[in-house]
């Protein structure tokens, strides 16, 4: 798995959402951050020095594209901290989370569903 920090993160969110962009355009849609232009293309480096983004040169400009699928990296990226945090248990990570979190009526039926859904599909192998 590729180790991505919270700002490049940021910088990966922004172009999972919209892409290809140039560095302006990454630029632009961070304004709200207060980051230095040098500051984000040096993450968009880093990023594609990972492996993480993949770019084309289109003249004076470079269009930068995910290399990574955002879901696949979800998935990877929450495995990894149940790992770490719970030691791969799910349990202990929902009942830390709503232990200091209030759950939604629609959160609760959304867990129910899935629960279901997993003991559907458990049953039927």
């Amino acid at each position: 798995m590729i180790e991505i920090s919270d700002a490049e993160l940021t910088v990966m969110q922004i172009l999972w959402q919209q892409h290809p962009s140039t560095a302006a355009e990454v630029i632009a849609r961070l304004q709200h951050k207060d980051w230095h232009e040098k500051t984000i293309k040096t993450l968009l480096n880093r990023l594609v020095s990972k492996g993480a983004l993949s770019y084309q040169k289109q003249g004076k400009a470079y269009l930068y594209s995910p290399a990574i699928d955002c879901s696949l990296y979800q998935q990877q990226a929450s495995s990894s901290f149940i790992k770490k945090l719970f030691s791969g248990q799910l349990t202990p990570l929902v009942a830390s989370f709503t232990a200091q979190h209030q759950v939604s009526a629609t959160d609760l039926a959304a867990l129910k569903e899935l629960v279901n859904r997993l003991e559907q599909d458990k049953d039927n192998r």
